[in-house]
């Protein structure tokens, strides 16, 4: 069971490495993409924008699919999309043909965010579930730790249309592993068809479902305050604080350490307090520190070394709560997860994506505008914890 239960982890993570990849080795590109196609800032951020958009509209597509036609032929078929689109983006001439291209990546990449998630809950439910999560979170943190490093490296050898490249070459290799090393989960006699009345009537509960929502949208805020800061961190690092490209990835490391860190803490804490007091603990502590640093910042202590320090432990904190709200949010609806997992990712990264539109008309170059929308996506997060869990169960 102990092997079986790495296996999965590291096949399914490496497979859901593919989204965070296309967002984290991007990053540092965005300022010489920026002066390449001779945009402005808000415009070139338009290509992370799009991308979580379709990334989270698209995943109401993969699930129910999944839910009818099995876990591995809607992967082959958004890998194989996401291999197009990363081909279109590296041949792209203009600002415009690359935002479409990244919409399609997003389109293709969706599949393997939403479907690893029904895959475990086919396999396991409760503190297993939790923890083959955290498994995959700590397999998939090599993603911000190496990923803007790899694109620094080939931004530096063949500029940055070779980072589409590079994932173009990622798809096609994760396809040829779900081939051969990941197992059907759903077998045919558990299927449900998928129709227009079946979807709704599905959508429907879900939407009435109290826990679901809050515990979904509890996620979707942490999620958020992490785009907000992908965004516009290239920026405010290279340009405000002077950095290269390698430095920022180094920086950039630091930060999201903090999150894959403490998501390995998750599975066990829950075993041991609840999982109930974990998210309740995990909001409070993510609030704090990125509040605080909202006020430094505002009365200009936002250094390079107080907003690493600062989001590494706020980060930390975020890293308790989203797989903790992801298994509890899908708990209770074992029976359409795929649709479950669908809506929930979906809901996330449309949070996520507003949030970064949200915020982009107040940037204005300094770090301030970005440490207030991480601040208020904390505040959201511990507002919708303390409505959500004050109903739920001490054992939950």
């Amino acid at each position: 069971m102990q092997s079986s239960l790495f296996r999965t982890a590291l096949v399914l993570a490496l497979m859901s490495m593919v989204g965070p990849f296309a967002i984290d080795m991007f990053l540092p590109a965005l300022p010489a993409i920026a002066g390449d196609l001779r945009v402005a800032e808000p415009v070139a951020q338009n290509t992370i924008t799009f991308y979580f958009l379709a990334f989270g509209v698209s995943q109401l597509v993969y699930g129910p699919v999944s839910d009818m036609v099995g876990r591995k032929a809607p992967i082959f078929a958004g890998l194989a999309i996401f291999a197009a689109g990363s081909v279109w983006a590296g041949l792209a001439g203009s600002i415009e043909a690359l935002v479409a291209a990244r919409f399609v990546q997003g389109i293709g990449g969706a599949a393997v965010m939403v479907i690893p998630r029904a895959i475990i809950r086919d396999m396991y439910t409760g503190h297993e579930a939790t923890r083959l999560m955290s498994l995959i979170m700590l397999v998939i943190s090599v993603s911000p730790m190496l990923a803007p490093l790899a694109g620094s490296g080939v931004i530096a050898l063949v500029g940055w249309r070779g980072v589409f490249v590079f994932m173009a070459l990622a798809s096609v290799a994760c396809i040829a592993m779900a081939a051969t090393l990941q197992p059907e989960t759903l077998p045919a006699d558990r299927r449900v068809p998928v129709n227009l009345r079946a979807l709704w009537a599905g959508a429907r509960t879900l939407m009435r479902s109290g826990p679901f929502l809050g515990l979904t949208l509890i996620g979707a805020f942490g999620m958020a305050s992490f785009f907000v800061f992908i965004s516009f961190a290239p920026f405010v690092y290279v340009e405000t604080f002077g950095l290269t490209p390698t430095q920022f990835s180094l920086f950039f490391a630091i930060n999201a350490g903090g999150f894959f860190g403490a998501s390995q803490l998750a599975g066990p804490l829950g075993q041991r307090f609840t999982a109930r007091r974990v998210m309740l603990w995990g909001t409070l502590g993510f609030a704090a520190f990125t509040v605080a640093l909202f006020v430094v910042g505002s009365l200009g202590g936002a250094t390079l070394a107080a907003i690493t320090a600062f989001l590494f432990m706020g980060n930390g904190f975020m890293g308790l709560v989203i797989p903790t709200s992801m298994v509890m949010a899908l708990e209770e609806h074992g029976e359409i997860a795929g649709l479950a997992s669908s809506l929930g990712g979906t809901l996330q990264m449309l949070v996520g994506g507003l949030a970064v539109v949200a915020a982009g008309p107040f940037f204005d170059g300094t770090a301030l505008p970005m440490l207030a929308a991480i601040a208020l996506c904390a505040t959201a997060s511990v507002a919708l914890a303390l409505v959500t869990l004050r109903a739920a169960p001490a054992t939950a």
